[in-house]
């Protein structure tokens, strides 16, 4: 008579305990990468907005954007880093655009909003503690009430 081949239940066992302690070490892993990637988004997505707001406040500084007095030569909406605006010192007046598409917030829960619309606004007149939307936009920040692997909140990024 041959002898069985395969394995035994406590072998199988093992196996599986083992294996299941793997994925469980692993899935932790795989959740702070997925948010590493979004952190890194946000940041990305802050860098280029804020570059494109700092452009245009460029833009009026040179003469090239018409303000009205009282104006602190920020954009009035995000969207006008994206529609342009008229260059007024180009003979031909044609527009400056300052972005070629607004990104959205990585870390906003609700992907139906439009881009601009996932972020927080700020005005040159608000305080960084409590910024508001009054006119102009100054700076934005992620309406996440999340905190990054850093410990900091989104919003205050």
């Amino acid at each position: 008579m041959k002898p069985a081949r395969g394995f035994t239940l406590v072998e199988l066992m093992i196996t599986v305990a083992i294996v299941s302690v793997l994925v469980s070490m692993a899935v932790p892993v795989r959740e702070t990468m997925v948010k590493r990637e979004k952190e890194r988004a946000l940041r990305s997505a802050l860098r280029e907005i804020r570059g494109a707001l700092d452009a245009y406040k460029r833009a009026v500084d040179e003469g090239k954007v018409k303000v009205d007095l009282g104006d602190s030569g920020y954009p009035k909406s995000l969207e006008v880093l994206v529609n342009g605006i008229e260059n007024i010192s180009a003979p031909d007046h044609r527009k400056i655009y300052f972005l070629r598409r607004m990104p959205s917030d990585p870390m906003s829960a609700d992907a139906t909003l439009a881009a601009s619309r996932t972020w927080g606004k700020r005005s040159y007149a608000s305080s960084p503690e409590e910024p508001r939307e009054e006119g102009d936009v100054y700076d934005v920040y992620s309406l996440s009430a999340g905190r990054g692997l850093n410990g900091v909140a989104y919003r205050d990024w």
